[in-house]
């Protein structure tokens, strides 16, 4: 399924709603509450979103949803909070590093599975720099959104890492591994 694209000015809204919406956990300790009615109709659309948060060009929060469950600037909102106050792999953000956080948003594509016939041929399937993963295999779920590739240059690294992310075995393979695909929009307040 095709990526509707947001215009700059849309993409603009949606990285201040996510700062608001850190700011407001800051100062109340809940995500900004909005009225879709005073945003574009764009904005109200059900998707899905991931915000990542990068201080000194280091992870410092990621969170999203594969599926779209909310209209976009509420789920714009949610997450940017969420990244930035509730990862458990970070402790909740400081106001005093608000001014070194770069915001990055990914607006997901509606997840197509793939098919494949061996490992191999899988990897032969993956997209370097356009494809975002979803693995799934026995109760055990991972994915990388497509700005995963910055780290990782090959398709069976991407897979490899994937698996581990997952919880399994970096050789580990199913003939009931599931491998969903999507694509993202991304942008960023970065202005460097």
């Amino acid at each position: 399924m095709v990526l509707m694209l947001l215009n700059k000015k849309n993409q603009r809204i949606l990285l201040d709603l996510a700062y608001q919406s850190i700011q407001t956990g800051l100062e109340t300790g809940q995500p900004l509450s909005i009225n879709l009615r005073d945003y574009p109709f764009e904005l109200s659309q059900q998707r899905a979103t991931f915000v990542t948060l990068e201080k000194s060009k280091q992870l410092r929060g990621c969170i999203g949803m594969l599926e779209a469950v909310f209209p976009l600037a509420e789920d714009v909102c949610e997450n940017a909070f969420s990244a930035a106050f509730k990862d458990p792999r970070f402790p909740k953000l400081e106001a005093s590093e608000l001014a070194e956080i770069v915001i990055h948003i990914s607006i997901l594509s509606p997840a197509e599975e793939m098919h494949f016939t061996s490992e191999q041929d899988l990897i032969t399937q993956i997209r370097p720099n356009i494809d975002g993963l979803i693995l799934e295999s026995g109760g055990r779920k991972g994915t990388f959104l497509p700005s995963v590739w910055q780290s990782i240059q090959s398709a069976e690294q991407f897979l490899v890492h994937l698996k581990q992310k997952a919880g399994l075995a970096k050789h580990f393979w199913s003939e009931n591994i599931k491998v969903y695909r999507y694509t993202t929009q991304m942008f960023s307040n970065d202005t460097e």
